[in-house]
């Protein structure tokens, strides 16, 4: 590796705080259910994009599986409220997506087990 392509150590200490905030932020994903199906929308594939910056601050883009889910209103904010009490957590942003649109395939082989769709 060569001088130029080195890390500066603002970027080192940032990829450890948002990697160090991870494991708790997914676990507190995997703690949100849809009411109508027994799987946490970690599971179920319904978080398409989850940053974290180092100051804290975590965005969060997710789906429903259909746009017309009786807990379209529901779910988003308990996302919110589940990350925000993770320790560390100094912001939450929870933006709802439609594209791409959910469909099973985005479900882990746990899930699927789980809902004996394999």
């Amino acid at each position: 590796m060569s001088e130029n392509d080195a890390l500066n150590p603002a970027e080192v200490s940032n990829a450890a705080t948002g990697s160090e905030l991870e494991p708790d932020v997914v676990a507190a994903l995997r703690s949100v259910y849809d009411p109508e199906i027994p799987v946490n929308i970690h599971e179920l594939g319904l978080i398409y994009d989850l940053k974290i910056e180092p100051s804290g601050a975590v965005e969060i883009k997710m789906t429903l599986t259909a746009p017309s889910c009786p807990e379209a209103g529901a779910i988003p904010g308990r996302v919110e409220s589940a990350v925000r009490a993770v320790p560390g957590v100094t912001g939450v942003h929870v933006e709802l997506v439609w594209e791409p649109p959910w469909s099973p395939t985005l479900m882990s082989e746990a899930a699927r087990l789980q809902l004996g769709l394999m």
